[in-house]
C-alpha cells in the first residue's frame, strides 16, 4: 500500500510540474467521455470544471447491450497578465462496451468520433497602460479520434463520512488527429498545421449517492509531429460530477 501511495504521489508531482511548465499550444485537450456502461438503456451525464474555468461536459446512452453513443463539449475563456486563451470544442462518437473479468466488475469500451472547435490565443506583455497584445493566433480546427476506456470497481467498499462507498478507477487513451481548417497569425492567413496526439487520461470516481459520483481526472497529451503552433503542452486536471441512470 505504501508503495502504491508513493507511486501515486510521484505521478501527481510529475503531472503538476508538467502543467506548470507547459509550453504554449493552440490546442487544449478536453475531458473524454468515460461512461463505463453496464447494460442497455443506461445513461450517463458528466460535468467538469477546474480553477482556470475550463468547463467540460459529457453525455452518453447505451442503446443496445453492447453499442453506445457519446457526446462531449468543452469551453475555456481564461485571461491572465501574459496570455488570453479561449477555446470551444464539440464532438460526438459511436462505440462498443462490454463487461470483463469473472466478477464482471471491470468495463472495457471503444469509441470513435469526430469533432470541431476554435481557438483564440493571445500573448501579451506588460505596458504602462496595462497589457498589450504581442501575438494573436486564431484558428478553426476539426478532430477525428479513437478511444479505449477501461475501468474497474474496487471489490470492497471504503468507509467514508459514515457510509460504505464504491470506488472506481480507470483510464482512457485517445489517439486524436487535429487539423486546422483556418489559421490567422495577427490577422494574416498563415500555413495550416496538423498533428496526431496520444492523450492518456486517468480518473478516480467515488460514490456520493445512488447514481452520483465525484470524479478526479488528470492527463496530458503527446504530439507525434513537430509543429510551431499545433503542438503538445496543455494538460488536463479537473474535478467533475458524474450521474449514471438506468443501470441494472
Amino acid at each position: 500500500m505504501n508503495k502504491v501511495r508513493s507511486s501515486l504521489l510521484i505521478f501527481l508531482l510529475f503531472s503538476g510540474i508538467t502543467w506548470l511548465s507547459s509550453c504554449s499550444s493552440v490546442y487544449l485537450p478536453n475531458v473524454p467521455a468515460t461512461p463505463m456502461f453496464n447494460n442497455k438503456g443506461e445513461g450517463y451525464i458528466a460535468a467538469h470544471v477546474n480553477p482556470k474555468g475550463n468547463l467540460s461536459g459529457n453525455l452518453g446512452v447505451a442503446f443496445t447491450d453492447h453499442l453506445a453513443v457519446i457526446g462531449n463539449g468543452s469551453y475555456l475563456n481564461y485571461t491572465s497578465t501574459n496570455n488570453d486563451f479561449k477555446q470551444y470544442l464539440y464532438e460526438g462518437g459511436l462505440g462498443y462496451y462490454t463487461l470483463v473479468g469473472k466478477s464482471k466488475r471491470s468495463v472495457l469500451e471503444f469509441y470513435g468520433g469526430y469533432g470541431v472547435g476554435a481557438t483564440t490565443d493571445v500573448d501579451k506583455r506588460a505596458s504602462t497602460t496595462g497589457s498589450d497584445p504581442v501575438e494573436t493566433r486564431d484558428l478553426d480546427f476539426n478532430k477525428i479520434f479513437i478511444q479505449a476506456n477501461f475501468s474497474s470497481t474496487k471489490k470492497n467498499k471504503i468507509n467514508l463520512f459514515g457510509k460504505k462507498r464504491t470506488l472506481n478507477y480507470g483510464t482512457a487513451i485517445r489517439l486524436s488527429r487535429i487539423k486546422m481548417d483556418r489559421f490567422e497569425l495577427n490577422g494574416v492567413s498563415s500555413p495550416l498545421e496538423e498533428n496526431i496526439y496520444i492523450e492518456p487520461v486517468f480518473f478516480t470516481r467515488l460514490e456520493l449517492n445512488k447514481g452520483f459520483q465525484i470524479q478526479y481526472t488528470n492527463g496530458w497529451n503527446i504530439g507525434l509531429m513537430d509543429n510551431q503552433y499545433l503542438k503538445p503542452g496543455n494538460a488536463v486536471f479537473i474535478l467533475g460530477l458524474i450521474y449514471n441512470f438506468g443501470r441494472k
